[in-house]
């Protein structure tokens, strides 16, 4: 995909989305998914206060910001609904139907079942080799790990799902309706999702901290590009989000559905610079085999 050319099958999947490709129609889609995400955030804290009282629930609320418990982390992961709804609703602002998002269904399959295929494997050797190299701390037991671990995938598609629908979907696909340049369509969806990774605490490493998903965001919008459906960006973000949330998550993050958890915190960001490029090297290795695998 020299320059900004783009594939038949992009193509193809971005022209529902020339029907109304109006940016006011655009921005009336973002307002829309953020007033549903803070809509299902209040009433999630509605029934909260109603289940703890008001003397816990502002306890609560803080621990909501680095949740360390599986309840806590079931119910971050449940304000994901709401972004899901929002962007159902934005994409009936084009008056497209929410399936065209994702492209053609059998490609979209086909696409997040190669992806399983490539990057699961990968992904063990890379946590295999890291816990060779410094032990993780023991953080859930393994029997109340596999307890909420049913629950924890379920939860955590519907995450990624939200997330891949509105960069690698939504956006990505009314931007390319009005743009021909990348910049549009690839980058700007691309810097919008790493932006929302941002975390004060990891001080002036702050922007080296986000350099990971705004290549991760990339590499995904450049897989949909190639395919032409969300099917690749699907699995790729979910064995990642299974890896980092489930398996071995950073100590002082999201911790609370967690297997291990490393033996340091953002308090010690300078410990993760190695760690950060290996990711970076890690994800652009595993794109140009994911590209082979999907050709």
């Amino acid at each position: 995909m020299a320059g900004d050319m783009r594939t038949p099958e992009f193509d193809a999947m971005v022209r529902p989305a020339q029907l109304y490709p109006e940016l006011w129609r655009l921005f009336l889609g973002l307002l829309l998914i953020v007033f549903c995400y803070v809509s299902v955030m209040a009433l999630m804290s509605v029934g909260l206060f109603a289940a703890v009282g008001p003397l816990e629930f502002f306890g609560w609320l803080r621990s909501l910001q680095s949740p360390d418990q599986p309840v806590q982390t079931v119910l971050l992961l449940g304000t994901f609904f709401g972004m899901l709804l929002g962007v159902v609703l934005a994409a009936l602002v084009h008056f497209r139907g929410p399936g065209t998002l994702f492209g053609p269904r059998d490609e979209t399959l086909r696409g997040f079942f190669v992806t399983l295929a490539v990057a699961v494997p990968l992904y063990a050797l890379l946590i295999g080799v890291g816990m060779w190299f410094e032990a993780p701390v023991a953080n859930l037991p393994w029997d109340t790990w596999l307890r909420y671990l049913p629950f924890a995938l379920a939860l955590l598609f519907v995450q990624i799902a939200a997330e891949e629908l509105i960069f690698r979907g939504y956006l990505q696909q009314q931007l390319a309706a009005r743009f021909a340049g990348r910049w549009a369509w690839m980058v700007l969806p691309s810097v919008l999702f790493a932006l929302l990774h941002w975390n004060p605490e990891t001080g002036n490493l702050v922007w080296l901290f986000l350099a990971v998903p705004l290549v991760f965001g990339l590499v995904m919008a450049d897989l949909t590009a190639r395919t032409g459906s969300l099917g690749a960006a699907l699995g790729l973000h979910f064995v990642n989000n299974v890896a980092g949330l489930l398996v071995i998550s950073v100590a002082g993050t999201i911790t609370g559905l967690s297997r291990w958890v490393t033996p340091f915190g953002l308090d010690q960001a300078e410990r993760m610079i190695p760690s950060l490029g290996v990711n970076i090297v890690f994800i652009l290795l595993l794109w140009r085999l994911l590209i082979r695998a999907l050709r």
